[in-house]
């Protein structure tokens, strides 16, 4: 264990720009940062629950804040901490109380696809994936409504998406057009191992890491398992490479403990794809930042 912050843990993402990981913390309104920037708190109180997060080409970050989208500002070094205030963007599917963001990221081209969970006890599927930018706005993307939306993930090209219904699995996958917002040719990628799915990322191998049930499952690009993975301590909520060329693959427990592989694990992985920067400044995405 690296650290451990705050009472939860939920979306883990390498910031490119700051050279750190952050993640939201739903349970103590809290945005974490590790290692802390260079005369940066590690921890900055929010005024509202998130449980996503996208870093964006301006330095901002894009949060899922229940129903609504919302962008905040970081804390300059040297600044007095203050607790973040979200500038909202829109609001999802307005007309249902019952759902709210559970899971998203940015795609290879710098727009946030994310999705939707029923919160209801009825847990009846309503939840919807979409695309946002802000060149295009809002898009629902034409795929089965689930109770939890969760797993999305993108191959290191960009051309095909992972997705899946927390409550129901298995890991499906779909032809994604990011210009057009077109998700086509959907079919199973691999059956879940265990109930509770979680966030998903790709390595440069192609191979996927999933969270489920609470560890960490490496697939190969046919969607058979290469190895499972569990913490001693608490169960897995995240996953995400960063670090020195993407070489460090770090997981985030459901407690807010952070962790590294033992290095019989990490030694030999193929190293990550660099979630590419949400474009909210300018018309024309930078890609990938890979560092």
């Amino acid at each position: 264990m690296l650290v451990r912050v705050g009472q939860a843990g939920c979306a883990l993402r390498w910031d490119a720009l700051q050279q750190c990981w952050r993640w939201p913390d739903p349970v103590g309104s809290q945005l974490y940062a590790w290692p802390a920037p260079p005369a940066m708190p590690s921890g900055v109180r929010m005024l509202e629950t998130a449980r996503v997060m996208a870093c964006c080409t301006s330095g901002r970050v894009l949060l899922g804040l229940g129903k609504r989208l919302g962008m905040v500002e970081l804390p300059q070094p040297g600044q007095p901490s203050r607790p973040l205030q979200a500038q909202v963007l829109i609001t999802i599917d307005a007309a249902e109380p019952r759902t709210s963001i559970s899971d998203g990221c940015t795609d290879r081209d710098g727009n946030f696809v994310f999705g939707t969970a029923n919160t209801a006890q009825d847990q009846r599927p309503i939840g919807s994936f979409y695309q946002y930018s802000q060149r295009h706005g809002l898009r629902r993307l034409a795929l089965p409504a689930v109770v939890s939306a969760a797993s999305i993930a993108f191959s290191p090209d960009g051309r095909r998406m992972l997705f899946a219904d927390a409550a129901r699995g298995p890991i499906m996958q779909c032809d994604y057009d990011a210009e057009r917002a077109k998700a086509s040719d959907v079919k199973p990628f691999s059956a879940m191992l265990e109930p509770g799915l979680g966030s998903a990322i790709f390595d440069s191998a192609g191979h996927l890491w999933s969270v489920q049930g609470g560890a960490l499952v490496q697939y190969d690009g046919a969607g058979q398992v290469v190895q499972q993975i569990a913490l001693a301590r608490e169960a897995a909520a995240s996953v995400a490479f960063g670090g020195d060329e993407l070489r460090q693959l770090l997981v985030l427990g459901a407690q807010g403990g952070l962790y590294g592989l033992p290095p019989d694990l990490a030694r030999g992985l193929a190293p990550g794809v660099a979630d590419s920067l949400f474009v909210d400044s300018g018309s024309a995405s930078i890609g990938s930042t890979r560092t």
